[in-house]
């Protein structure tokens, strides 16, 4: 959403909460803000500010803003392209489900421990799905779960320290 258009929904609601029914116009914005917090904006500067002649606010004028209605004043900022706020809480709702089928793939292995502590690795991980992304990653890498194999291997350790990092070995092997 572009800082005109949150602007004017700001408006909008404003003139809700004021009882007005309708938006309450630059000019009512320009009055209102000077007599409630002693400093205000022109009408033609809201003006501009909505029809996108000035894309950027000043820090002084987006306090301002943000303290008359009451919000964040990172809000009052373009949003960035391609963003959209239902995109992150349907995010959220895809992880959820992701961590649910783990979970429920683990309780399905209780007779492959190994495989069962994987899956349970992933799902409390913070990013499961981000983690199996690079997982599938991993695997159309040609020879790099191999290598990895090798390298994570319990025989590749010394008196229970890997070699080179200081690490100490996982737990189980990857191969079994």
């Amino acid at each position: 959403m572009k800082l005109g258009d949150k602007l004017r929904s700001l408006r909008t609601v404003e003139g809700s909460l004021r009882g007005l029914g309708r938006s309450m116009t630059q000019q009512e914005l320009a009055a209102a803000m000077k007599s409630e917090i002693g400093r205000g904006l022109s009408q033609a500067y809201l003006s501009q500010i909505e029809n996108g002649a000035r894309p950027h606010l000043t820090h002084t004028t987006r306090e301002l803003l943000a303290r008359f209605f009451r919000v964040y004043p990172g809000f009052l900022v373009d949003d960035p392209e391609g963003y959209t706020p239902g995109l992150q809480s349907e995010l959220r709702a895809i992880d959820a489900k992701v961590d649910s089928w783990l979970f429920a793939g683990a309780e399905q292995f209780t007779a492959d421990p190994v495989l069962q502590r994987a899956l349970l690795t992933v799902a409390e991980h913070e990013d499961s799905r981000r983690a199996i992304l690079l997982l599938a990653e991993i695997l159309r890498t040609p020879d790099l779960a191999e290598r990895l194999g090798e390298v994570l291997r319990p025989d590749n350790h010394q008196s229970g320290r890997r070699k080179g990092n200081g690490h100490a070995p996982p737990s189980t092997s990857l191969r079994n």
